[in-house]
């Protein structure tokens, strides 16, 4: 036989071997049959779909061509997501119907009931469990995070790889649980509530909304949307109530107003926004804050912050914005001339003490016991324990290892090498968090602010940054050392009441490790190091 031909043979043989295993298998995780019956799912709107799960609840495998023994019935189904719709592998939003067409209710793999879902494509992510991880994390705490489970996916009888069932976002007693707004709640308590917004892209689901009055840097202004009730739903009344609220708690961060009875604080639960920090934070998300963000408001509430959401670039997984590194608060990160800024009152909140110190003691509680570093790579390692044998058929589906994926910064040659870096990072973030968090636990918020540090440098090329808050002129100095202690910076600055942003030229420094001091007169106030790249 001709080389040639034998050699196209046996790829052939191969590539049929890769896909009856594919076809053919037993897995430890629920598998969902999709059928569209010829039909091409778009981006929108929703076409009908047949949908069948294959699921032994009481710990049996579950094979392929068994019997649709949890689910079997019709969804409304679209593709999902913003930028992730570049991928081959994409994601699915859909809908329960019945046989009449309409949304009906279903506890799948024996979540809460509700109708609408996520089929979450983890695809630039290798490690497959970011967004896992992160919901897990979060769903701890006292707020709602999305519930979600592993599953294996076939669309039209192909095999698509490990997908998340993820509970979408919305208003309902199991989700978030606040009040539903009628068309005609138009006046009093009845109009306070509820209300989900979002800080996102316009693409996808919603879209209409307003422009923040305060500017983020870059004068960029924070867009807000309307999530619930929806853009084309919401009275005009209950539009600008909720719009008028987000105001006022805007206009009395910008203006420092910190009094714990008269200011912010009046607007918004803080321990809520206090937790969704510590998630984003431990992630270092690069889109948090800025994108894929929810606030909402229940009948005589304050705004909340979250539920969390969107996680897939976090981690290290992203090669821009400085997302790959491990210190330096994400918060304050530099985001270039980028349209979408983080909203400028989360810096500005960190100016205040009362923040600054509720800040501390949450992280300090949670670090010892939910948040702890171990705690986060137990659960890291459980779930790729649970993904072992499906891990393989992913990745023969998606060939993408050891391949640059948009936004990667690390790259691994393997599952195994994705895995480690990610968890290495993760132990080293939260070393790096413990120290730079700001806010001390013990002190006495009451004390006047005279001059506190509300960020820490993240790793420079030819700038130190700092961000300073105080409530008087003073005059401040930095100094900066080698690590065996060589002057090599000497800086004074003068600043003003407020939160000052300043710069020290280093332009010029060798590659290494230095130590900065922060003076107030001749009082040392802070003591760190950073490492010049």
């Amino acid at each position: 036989m001709n080389l040639k031909i034998y050699l196209s043979l046996l790829a052939i043989f191969a590539c049929f071997g890769k896909l009856v295993a594919q076809s053919n298998f037993s897995s430890e995780l629920p598998l969902i049959y999709i059928n569209t019956n010829g039909q091409v799912i778009q981006d929108e709107p929703k076409i009908i779909a047949n949908m069948g799960i294959i699921w032994n609840d009481d710990g049996q495998q579950n094979k392929t061509g068994g019997e649709f023994n949890h689910f079997n019935g019709k969804i409304g189904i679209e593709i999902r997501g913003s930028s992730s719709q570049m991928f081959p592998k994409k994601s699915y939003g859909f809908e329960l119907r019945d046989e009449n067409g309409e949304g009906m209710d279903f506890p799948l793999l024996d979540l809460p009931e509700e109708e609408d879902w996520i089929l979450y494509a983890p695809y630039s992510d290798k490690t497959l469990i970011r967004n896992v991880l992160t919901f897990t994390l979060a769903g701890q705490l006292d707020e709602y995070a999305p519930r979600c489970r592993f599953v294996e996916l076939f669309l039209n009888n192909k095999y698509e790889g490990v997908y998340v069932l993820m509970e979408k976002i919305k208003r309902d007693k199991n989700r978030v649980d606040i009040a539903k707004l009628k068309p005609d709640d138009l006046a009093g308590e009845d109009l306070t509530g509820g209300y989900i917004i979002k800080i996102d892209k316009t693409t996808g689901s919603g879209g209409s909304g307003w422009h923040s009055d305060f500017p983020n840097k870059m004068s960029t202004y924070t867009y807000y949307q309307y999530e619930y009730p929806a853009y084309d739903e919401i009275h005009d009344v209950q539009a600008n109530y909720i719009k008028k609220y987000v105001h006022d708690f805007e206009e009395a961060v910008y203006y420092q107003e910190y009094d714990p009875e008269t200011g912010y604080q009046q607007y918004i639960n803080i321990n809520s926004f206090i937790d969704y920090m510590i998630i984003n934070e431990i992630a270092k998300n690069v889109d948090g804050y800025r994108l894929s963000t929810f606030l909402y408001k229940d009948k005589d509430g304050k705004l909340n912050a979250g539920p969390v959401w969107d996680f897939n670039l976090g981690y290290g997984n992203a090669d821009y914005y400085n997302g790959w590194e491990t210190f330096g608060l994400q918060v304050y990160a530099n985001l270039g001339s980028d349209s979408w800024q983080n909203p400028f009152w989360w810096g500005m909140l960190l100016g205040d003490r009362y923040f600054t110190k509720a800040l501390r003691c949450r992280w300090n509680d949670l670090h010892e016991d939910l948040l702890s570093t171990n705690r986060i790579i137990e659960v890291a390692d459980s779930l790729v324990t649970l993904l072992e044998k499906p891990i393989e058929r992913n990745f023969q589906r998606w060939p993408i290892l050891g391949q640059y994926v948009w936004p990667n910064y690390y790259v691994g040659q393997d599952y195994l090498a994705d895995i480690s870096w990610m968890k290495n990072w993760i132990i080293e973030r939260m070393r790096s968090l413990h120290l730079t968090l700001p806010g001390d636990c013990d002190s006495d918020p009451m004390v006047p602010l005279e001059f506190a540090v509300s960020t820490f440098p993240n790793p420079f090329t030819s700038k130190f940054t700092v961000q300073i808050a105080s409530d008087k002129n003073l005059n401040v100095r930095f100094e900066l050392f080698t690590i065996n202690g060589k002057k090599v910076v000497d800086h004074f600055k003068s600043i003003e009441p407020g939160l000052n942003t300043i710069e020290m030229n280093t332009e010029g420094l060798a590659k290494g490790v230095y130590i900065y001091r922060l003076f107030k007169a001749d009082v040392e106030i802070e003591v760190g190091k950073i490492v010049k790249m």
